[in-house]
């Protein structure tokens, strides 16, 4: 198999192992730094401004802890780690990845085995992971980097946010990120099947399992194979369903309807839904919630990103100029405003939404509000406000059009404006604008 090569760093205090990760990575072609301690490893981190690719770091060294060379080096750098430990549980391999780090194993383990992981993490580099889909937010940004860090590990995710967020893109965009992308992406959508078809749907049945059933049926688990078995809106499941759902995370198989042959279960859960199924006051079965939590995934609302919704908006016009026959070519710069005001309660599908409706009915070639909002009744005379407000509001307006015609680039977006880029800071986080958080050189 052929490695990605990177410059990686070793922090190792025993000798043995050390020179032995130091021997192997440089024979595959890897340039190679090798510490001892913890506070070497940080001196170095600083001095070297991003120039690692990759550190392989031990949990327990003699003079601090690795988890704290994590969090002292990461205030400074994005450099990505990976930890080895004697001591690993499922605990600590999940508060490292919740933490940042890219990868996880536990010693004694197979150089081969090392070598995967240190291969998976490299082709992760920004230069080469996944083209982005999600937004040009900070907060989206953050999801897609959790979302790539998650996807090379076999626990289920568990994303969670409001209706129209974008939950099933991420999972998709989870499944490409993975080395399961060749593999099936079976999506079960929990609340649009009916109660007593869902298990049979889920499950597959057996010829003559109930009346009705004519015919062999196999389920979205079989059919999933080894790629990802997502199930949407997982808090409206049926609690008998649920403790089916735990035996099958527990035992690694299940049985069709109607049959008592057990089929091997080798797909990736990955879960999302709109409640709290967390909260005390939730009935979703708590060991079946811990069990599908393990790597969670968070997606704000689209009203707390606003500087995602003309990047957005631009991207599915796209994609519906592409399928359908429409004079519109573009958004009008009002239509522009009255999108940045709109408090959006549907988020991106309600957006998707009034953008197809607008494209399949508006006779002209920029949108305009009305194409878009029809529902909305005329305003009332807007009150008179201080030309400080209007000034203000006006600048808010451009520097969200700004971020989304450089997809976040914080620098490109500046000279777009004529403005520094400190002085493009100042200003976002006047007007409560979080920023991308891609890194720029």
């Amino acid at each position: 198999m052929q490695h990605d090569i990177g410059r990686i760093a070793i922090l190792e205090d025993d000798p043995i192992m050390g020179e032995s990760l130091l021997q192997r990575l440089t024979l595959e072609g890897h340039r190679v730094e090798w510490w001892t301690k913890g506070e070497q490893a940080l001196r170095q981190l600083s001095r070297a401004d991003g120039a690692f690719d990759l550190v392989i770091c031990d949990i327990r060294l003699p003079d601090m802890n690795g988890e704290d060379v994590f969090r002292q080096s990461s205030r400074e750098s994005a450099t990505p780690f990976l930890f080895m430990s004697g001591y690993g549980d499922i605990d600590q391999a999940v508060r490292l990845m919740r933490s940042g780090a890219v990868d996880f194993i536990t010693k004694p383990f197979e150089m081969s085995a090392l070598l995967d992981r240190i291969s998976t993490s490299l082709r992760a580099r920004p230069a080469g992971a996944v083209e982005g889909g999600l937004g040009i937010s900070r907060a989206m940004r953050d999801a897609e980097m959790i979302l790539r860090r998650y996807a090379s590990h076999p626990l289920p995710v568990l994303i969670q946010g409001e209706t129209g967020t974008g939950k099933e893109v991420s999972a998709r965009f989870l499944h490409q990120a993975s080395g399961r992308a060749g593999s099936p992406f079976m999506a079960v959508n929990c609340a649009a099947i009916p109660a007593e078809l869902l298990e049979s749907e889920l499950f597959g049945h057996e010829k003559g399992a109930f009346t009705g059933a004519h015919q062999l049926h196999r389920g979205y688990a079989e059919r999933a194979g080894d790629g990802i078995l997502f199930l949407d809106e997982i808090g409206d499941m049926p609690p008998p369903l649920q403790v089916k759902l735990l035996r099958l995370m527990e035992d690694g198989r299940f049985h069709r309807l109607g049959s008592e042959t057990p089929i091997p279960f080798k797909a990736r859960i990955v879960c999302a839904t709109h409640h709290d199924i967390g909260s005390e006051a939730s009935t979703f079965r708590k060991d079946l919630y811990f069990r599908l939590s393990a790597l969670p995934v968070s997606l704000p609302p689209l009203r707390d990103r606003p500087e995602d919704i003309l990047w957005l908006a631009q991207r599915f016009l796209e994609e519906i100029m592409q399928v359908r026959e429409t004079p519109v070519r573009g958004i009008g710069v009002l239509a522009e405003d009255a999108m940045l005001e709109h408090p959006w309660p549907g988020n991106a599908r309600e957006l998707r939404n009034r953008l197809e409706r607008a494209a399949a009915l508006s006779e002209n070639p920029l949108l305009m509000p009305a194409d878009l909002f029809p529902d909305k009744a005329p305003s009332p005379p807007a009150q008179v406000g201080t030309l400080s407000d209007a000034r203000d509001a006006a600048e808010r307006r451009q520097i969200l059009r700004a971020l989304s015609a450089t997809g976040g680039q914080i620098s490109q977006a500046a000279r777009e404006l004529g403005v520094s880029r400190t002085t493009l800071w100042e200003k976002m986080a006047r007007f409560g604008i979080e920023g991308g958080g891609r890194s720029e050189t």
